[in-house]
């Protein structure tokens, strides 16, 4: 391979004494005209590669053909409409339906496609109006994070002249004619991709005024690095903001909207813990906590009372985690993890258990909740063999009925889903499911796509991707452990694995390879480890400490260079999972793993793809230029190392189907291609 000359400076930086070279600290500038013409050399380089493999149009065609089929969310209600979205096959974005009950006609409501020619603009909805009357949703651009708000009325579909900019992990809160949100203040001009975003703010809008005139809610002026957000009561009773030092851990405040002297006041103080306000009881809150449990419970505060020692517990602590609280019908929906997979109890208001729903299957479910009249409930099911599919539950019934079946075109019943349990280095058990076809041979000789995340208290659990059904197609395995750091098992297996643990997360997968070896699923030669954001870090990790292990690495969108990434965008905000190298005590074992700190020379490292976005504004693109630079500067190997950067595109979250699907033909291509798989 010959990959661009990228120019070397002689930045450095001194750490308590440890002086670190970064010679390309100046591909940290992403609007640059060096830095383009750089993203444009690389880009060539990674498509000459990849046009080269001679079944990467085959496998562009098949997967535009098996995602050409008709898919459908399930429907929630409000007011006397029922929204949902629909997209008949190849859409870049799927569109928001609306229809006047269940049996009424589908009208389209919004649809982003109509937003830009090239579909890359995505649309969230935040919130409606208590009186059912109004939507404030957002839309965001070419994948960024920063976002506009808008307000459409629901009967006439009109959009209102309210626009609200600069905002950015907001969502929309209403009270009477207005509503919450969650603001930055304008970055400096060229830039809103890379500059730390600081001082967030939350601010209430009343319909019909101009942004200039919302009205400033809660800030901290003491501490630029907070994150706050807002949520009112169903009864529009109390308004709750939450602080927030970063992922995890968060302070409540409360404001009792009924009492017109009423202030913002602390209900639940410090960031060591997590809470979150489920909905009120009269004068008192509920509130999902894990201060004292760490598997989570649900307790009865009393604003006027709020020590802890006063709560009243509704929902004790089980040995299960308790991933949410959903509410509904008038009763508590609770959803905890059982090794990894959704289990549904639903409880009266009082704690009592009145029973465990009954699934269709072991797998991942989404969408108990609702208003308090509610009488039924749509959800999605779906696992690693079962697309998205979608059931009516029946709260007095107690019953589910499927109401759509996937129409995807592809055969899943010839295959299979295990879940083993494997120690990882100091022993603790770790649980890893194993997708495959039916009968195959545990001959030590299969390709393996092995995939995880491993932070932030985020859950994998068992869900279908049609990209990854052409992998299992042809005789691969995918397998996906659940790594500490997650919170598969609650608080504390997150804190196993985050700050001067984190090394835990990397031993947890590098044992799950270690396990399939053992058991002749694979050899190192055929297995391929991906993961994405936090997960890009585990791959780059684990690839410069066992690169004997792994015979392909995608790093996506990863957190690759840890001395530096707080001081970009938001990144200040996983200091509280990460630490950061402004403590020495931090620095100390950041840069033990630290991805861009770790690549050595005359190390065989597997075949690599880094991808990345020019509009990542999560985490920005220097992480992954800077990783692939280093790479391609000290590697010698016969293995190629690629950087495929998407133009117009973010983090992931909106992506176009268009774009979606060259990515994956071009991912999977690289895979085959590296594994020595037949097409």
């Amino acid at each position: 391979m010959k990959y661009p000359e990228t120019k070397r400076d002689d930045t450095k930086d001194n750490y308590f004494g440890t002086t670190i070279a970064d010679p390309y600290r100046w591909l940290e500038n992403d609007t640059s005209a060096e830095t383009k013409a750089w993203v444009d050399a690389e880009n060539k380089v990674a498509q000459n590669y990849l046009e080269q493999i001679p079944y990467r149009a085959d496998f562009k065609k098949r997967l535009t053909d098996i995602w050409n089929y008709p898919k459908e969310t399930a429907p929630f209600k409000v007011g006397e409409y029922y929204f949902f979205t629909k997209n008949d096959g190849l859409q870049n974005q799927s569109i928001w339906f609306i229809k006047k009950g269940l049996e009424g006609k589908e009208e389209i409501f919004l649809d982003p496609n109509t937003l830009t020619a090239d579909g890359t603009a995505a649309v969230s909805l935040l919130g409606f109006s208590h009186d059912k009357k109004y939507l404030a949703y957002s839309v965001a651009q070419a994948g960024s994070d920063w976002s506009n708000i808008y307000v459409l009325e629901i009967a006439t579909k009109n959009k209102l002249g309210d626009e609200l900019k600069w905002t950015k992990f907001s969502g929309a809160a209403w009270k009477g004619n207005g509503f919450y949100y969650s603001k930055f203040d304008e970055p400096a001009k060229g830039t809103n991709l890379s500059a730390a975003n600081k001082y967030q703010k939350v601010y209430y809008h009343k319909l019909g005024e101009q942004q200039t005139n919302d009205q400033l809610i809660f800030e901290d002026k003491t501490n630029p690095n907070l994150y706050f957000g807002a949520s009112v009561t169903e009864d529009e009773r109390f308004l709750i903001v939450y602080a927030s030092a970063g992922t995890s851990g968060n302070a409540l405040y409360y404001q009792d909207l009924k009492l017109p002297e009423s202030k913002i006041a602390p209900l639940i103080k410090g960031y060591e813990h997590n809470h979150s306000a489920v909905d009120n009881i009269g004068d008192k809150l509920l509130v999902n906590t894990d201060l004292g449990a760490e598997n989570k419970q649900v307790v009865l505060v009393d604003p006027q009372k709020p020590d802890p020692k006063n709560w009243q517990k509704i929902i004790p602590e089980s040995k299960l985690a308790l991933e949410g609280i959903g509410t509904g019908g008038g009763f508590l929906w609770a959803t905890y993890l059982k090794d990894a997979s959704t289990n549904i109890i639903q409880f009266d208001l009082k704690g009592k258990k009145i029973g465990e729903v009954k699934l269709p299957a072991i797998g991942t479910v989404d969408g108990f909740g609702g208003y308090k009249a509610d009488k039924e409930f749509f959800y999605s099911f779906s696992n690693f063999t079962t697309p998205s599919s979608i059931y009516r539950y029946d709260v007095a019934k107690a019953e589910s009925v499927l109401y759509r079946k996937s129409a995807l075109k592809l055969n899943t019943d010839n295959y299979e889903t295990k879940q083993v349990f494997y120690p990882s280095k100091d022993g603790t058990r770790v649980p890893m499911f194993i997708v495959h076809k039916k009968g195959i041979k545990l001959d030590g000789n299969n390709p393996v796509y092995l995939y995880a995340y491993g932070g932030f208290q985020i859950s994998l659990t068992p869900g279908f991707s049609l990209s990854r059904m052409l992998f299992l197609e042809h005789g691969g395995i995918y397998v996906q452990p659940s790594l500490r750091g997650g919170s598969e098992y609650g608080e504390a297996w997150h804190k196993g694995g985050m700050l001067a643990k984190k090394q835990n997360v990397f031993d947890d997968f590098i044992a799950a390879a270690e396990y399939l070896v053992k058991e002749k699923y694979t050899n190192p030669s055929k297995i391929a480890i991906s993961g994405g954001s936090n997960g890009g870090l585990l791959v780059g990790a684990c690839m410069t400490q066992r690169p004997d292990l792994f015979k392909v690495a995608l790093p996506a969108v990863g957190v690759l260079d840890m001395l530096r990434y707080h001081k970009f965008t938001v990144g200040w905000g996983w200091a509280v999972e990460y630490g950061t190298s402004d403590k020495k005590e931090d620095f100390d074992y950041l840069i033990k793993y630290s991805p861009l700190h770790n690549i050595k020379r005359g190390v065989n490292y597997p075949a690599t793809l880094i991808t990345t976005a020019d509009h990542d504004d999560r985490v920005v693109p220097a992480h992954s230029f800077k990783f692939a630079a280093t790479l391609q500067e000290k590697y010698k190997g016969e293995n190629p190392v690629l950087i495929r950067i998407e133009t117009k595109a973010g983090h992931g979250a909106g992506k176009p189907t268009t774009k979606l699907i060259e990515e994956a033909a071009d991912v999977w291509s690289f895979v085959f291609q590296n594994l020595g798989m037949r097409w």
